[in-house]
């Protein structure tokens, strides 16, 4: 398998450090708003990447953490007069409840920043002991002239940086690229005891402390949007190898912007779309379907109109699940295994695809040439083969469902319970409506046609009997 490594700048083999287990770490939300659906993009495709290494074989323990005390956060609870807590847990819960509806996995854990301010204080007081920090008035610093490999990610050259820093002038640090480890407290904002009196932690030690705390000093994979690489990933392996002096990550991960004509979408332009809006128009499985044709690091141009294309992929896979379900109780003579179906070589393309850095169009390309060639041996005569319809659904299966999460075979079983209990009801209502009439009750057998009307079924009189469609 192979993973492009933003560190190395190239395609490398996915070897853990410790296999089969896998530690992977994704940046998540800063909790003061509803996630946009470009925030989204990188919760999906991360999803993705976990789900396929749990496919091959892997045991991941994935990480979230929940940035819950910010500057955005404070000043969300100025705006709305609310308890900074108030504030992150209404977010937090929103958060859930919008990756739930997105048929997002759970994360093996999702650490709170604020649970772990003594985690935080203990690293910054190993890097003040090794005077790679440095604390002026209450405020603490990173020092990043004290660690060599500054850049390295990023490919930032340290003097290039400095010589063009646009960074607010703060006349504390000693180098305007230093970055805040801790922060006095201002008042009227919450705040920790800490040995330089009380305040809060910088983001980017939060996601140092937690990772650490959560996978170990080293892990596997670290992924996130590629908008923090730079300074914010950045800044983690400065802080994390400085103290450990062991490599942070070995596989670095980012994703894409998701673009509005070709702009980046993002909160502090306001070209955005929550993710709650979108999932009003399109099903999670059409958003993930339109976020899986496209490669994971490359740019996506948002549009309803390719959401709306996304939306008729899923329901040719739906209705192939469909039609498969069907298959198992028609009736006939059952035809022989189909002759010329590799069901082994779908695995192998599929596979081939996924690991070659993930490449997910064209592992979805695999799964419509799938679905065209079963659609072909379905429009055939006679009672298909059990052993043909097991391989189908068990790929359908594997790959759409459990890998891409975007067909679910248990729902449309329970869609065709409901199906079938509505046709049951429906010629129980015609029965009494039939009985009414012979009682010459036409008052009563007009009142069931009327409401049958009214919720889309249209009845139909014959000489035969009494038939029914739906609008």
């Amino acid at each position: 398998m192979l993973i492009y490594n933003t560190y190395s700048r190239q395609k490398e083999e996915f070897v853990p450090l410790d296999p089969p287990n896998v530690t992977m770490y994704m940046c998540g939300p800063t909790v003061y708003d509803y996630f946009h659906i470009g925030n989204g993009r990188s919760f999906i495709m991360a999803d993705i990447i976990r789900r396929y290494l749990s496919y091959k074989g892997y045991n991941v323990k994935f990480v979230m953490n929940l940035t819950d005390i910010d500057d955005k956060i404070i000043k969300k609870s100025i705006e709305e007069n609310k308890d900074f807590n108030l504030v992150s847990n209404f977010y937090i819960s929103a958060f859930f409840d919008d990756l739930k509806k997105l048929k997002v996995s759970e994360a093996s854990f999702y650490p709170k920043a604020t649970e772990h301010i003594t985690e935080m204080i203990d690293l910054i007081l190993t890097l003040e002991s090794k005077d790679i920090a440095y604390q002026i008035d209450g405020n603490v610093y990173y020092d990043v002239k004290k660690f060599s490999d500054y850049g390295k990610l990023s490919g930032k050259n340290l003097e290039e940086l400095e010589s063009g820093s646009r960074v607010e002038i703060n006349e504390q640090k000693r180098n305007p690229l230093d970055f805040v480890l801790w922060k006095k407290a201002k008042e009227g904002e919450p705040s920790w005891d800490s040995p330089w009196g009380k305040g809060r932690p910088g983001w980017h030690i939060e996601c140092s402390a937690m990772s650490c705390k959560h996978l170990g000093q080293s892990i596997d994979i670290h992924a996130g949007g590629n908008d923090l690489i730079f300074p914010h990933h950045e800044n983690e392996i400065a802080q994390s190898e400085a103290v450990s002096h062991n490599k942070f990550v070995k596989y670095w991960i980012h994703f894409g912007f998701l673009n509005i004509q070709n702009e980046k979408m993002s909160k502090s332009l306001g070209n955005f779309f929550t993710t709650r809006e979108i999932l009003k128009k399109f099903s999670a499985e059409s958003i993930r379907l339109f976020f899986l044709q496209t490669y994971y690091r490359g740019p996506l141009n948002f549009s309803e109109e390719l959401l709306q294309s996304a939306q008729k992929g899923f329901e040719k896979i739906e209705n192939l699940a469909q039609r498969i379900i069907n298959a198992y109780s028609e009736e006939g003579n059952e035809v022989n295994y189909p002759e010329n179906f590799n069901i082994s070589g779908y695995y192998f393309d599929f596979e081939k695809a996924m690991e070659d850095d993930f490449n997910t169009s064209q592992a979805v390309a695999v799964i419509f040439d799938f679905i065209r060639d079963v659609n072909k041996i379905l429009s055939l005569e006679g009672k298909k083969n059990r052993a043909f319809l097991d391989d189908v659904k068990s790929f359908l299966t594997k790959t759409a469902q459990e890998v891409f999460g975007i067909i679910h075979f248990d729902q449309l079983d329970e869609k065709e319970k409901d199906s079938n209990l509505e046709d049951d009801l429906i010629k129980l209502l015609i029965t009494l409506r039939e009985n009414y009439k012979k009682e010459k009750n036409y008052a009563a057998s007009d009142h069931i046609r009327n409401e049958l009307l009214n919720l889309g079924i249209i009845l139909q009189d014959a000489k035969t009997g009494t038939t029914y469609q739906r609008k």
